[in-house]
């Protein structure tokens, strides 16, 4: 998990992803599995009449509601989470300011906030390399890119701090 997956594990992102990633695989699975022992009962339906088609086509019925919804499913489509609601309640009383320090949000969320982790968030969201030698205009591009790359995974975060 890269450091930015911490942030995102800590605002409660990740496990929403990692809940609907499952479930896309499964349902191509699902479906090959039905079409072959659909095909395997017509021999045996003229044999034994009637009946026999019809007992494949109840289990093939189940399989189509659990493709269904993935079908409509959307990896662009991701639940909100009220991260602007978590931030606040953490901050409260504890005089860090996340809407402006990239440093005061990492140490509300309990991560490492040091020059040698925040240079490595920096490096795994492509800042640029001239930023990366000043300390003040490489925390300035981290804490707006966090936002933004927040924003992008499902986070209510405020426009006006996106800009």
């Amino acid at each position: 998990m890269g450091f930015f997956g911490k942030i995102l594990e800590k605002l409660g992102l990740k496990k929403d992803a990692e809940k609907a990633a499952p479930v896309k695989p499964a349902a191509p699975t699902v479906k090959p599995m039905t079409a072959p022992p659909a095909e395997k009962p017509k021999p045996a339906a003229p044999t034994v009449a009637a009946a026999a088609p019809a007992k494949p086509a109840a289990p093939a019925a189940p399989a189509e509601p659990v493709f269904t919804p993935t079908a409509n499913f959307h990896p662009n489509t991701i639940s909100e989470v009220d991260v602007v609601k978590q931030l606040e309640t953490l901050s409260a009383g504890s005089g860090l300011d996340w809407k402006v320090s990239i440093v005061d949000l990492l140490k509300l969320l309990d991560i490492d906030s040091s020059r040698e982790a925040r240079n490595e968030l920096a490096t795994e969201l492509g800042c640029p390399a001239d930023l990366m030698h000043d300390s003040a205009k490489m925390n300035v591009w981290l804490h707006k890119e966090v936002l933004k790359q927040i924003a992008k995974n499902g986070g209510n975060i405020p426009a006006n701090l996106l800009d």
